[in-house]
């Protein structure tokens, strides 16, 4: 299983989320006891690379995604250090091009931005599912989102709903999770990976460590999105090359 390294974006700063409150997300400073430059972006993904060996990133444009200007420049720079996967608030097809045109590997549409199915199957159909991918995004375990996307489902039914639309991968976030450390819902990963057998999955929010990444694997999960766990040293090189070994479900 590979282990991804996030880096939460916000006036041209990597942050560190917590509980999916953003305004209050302060700039991160240090990495496994390595200081760098406070919300150096580029820094924190180098040391996701050089030190942990990391050849995949998760960028979440947390202004981008809350209806402000995107960090266009910052994430192109990003998808020069590894493969990017990048959420930020896609919800059309020109914006989704523009994701492409900004090196990411991956565009993800996200569940709290996504204005309709249709809109998801319009983006699939232009630009194939093959490098898009969905997000599930939860708040204490309950769907975020319009109505007309939300309203009433459950995360085995989204994702059920975007592998039926064409995406390739799936990723499983709950926000309130995020940078908590008070781990993952092995179940529910385990439920959307029966609901959307034939889609790379990934998942993130609140892992603690190597028995988090363990428990993930073994609910099918093929990636793991993690930062504060890399960040404050609970996650290093033994527990990512434990991970790799683990297994791997990728389809």
């Amino acid at each position: 299983m590979r282990v991804i390294g996030v880096l939460d974006l916000r006036n041209g700063c990597a942050v560190h989320a917590r509980a999916g409150d953003r305004e209050c997300y302060a700039p991160v400073r240090s990495v496994a006891g390595e200081a760098i430059e406070p919300g150096d972006a580029q820094a924190l993904a180098r040391i996701y690379r050089d030190r942990f060996g990391l050849t995949e990133l998760y960028a979440a444009d947390l202004d981008a995604i809350g209806g402000r200007a995107p960090q266009d420049r910052l994430v192109a720079s990003l998808a020069t250090v590894g493969a990017l996967w990048l959420d930020a608030g896609v919800s059309s097809v020109d914006r989704a091009r523009h994701a492409l045109t900004l090196g990411a590997a991956h565009v993800i549409v996200g569940l709290e931005t996504l204005r309709s199915w249709h809109a998801l199957d319009e983006i699939c159909a232009a630009l194939g599912g093959q490098r898009l991918a969905f997000s599930v995004d939860l708040r204490d375990g309950i769907l975020l989102g319009n109505d007309s996307v939300s309203g009433g489902g459950s995360a085995h039914a989204a994702a059920a709903r975007a592998a039926d639309a064409g995406v390739a991968s799936i990723v499983v976030i709950d926000l309130a999770r995020v940078g908590t450390g008070g781990g993952i819902d092995a179940r529910l990963v385990a439920r959307v990976r029966e609901a959307a057998p034939h889609t790379t999955l990934l998942a993130g929010g609140g892992v603690r460590g190597s028995d988090d990444l363990a428990r993930l694997s073994d609910a099918g999960c093929d990636g793991a999105l993690v930062a504060t766990a890399l960040h404050d040293g609970r996650i290093g090189l033994r527990e990512i090359a434990a991970a790799h070994r683990h297994g791997s479900f990728s389809r």
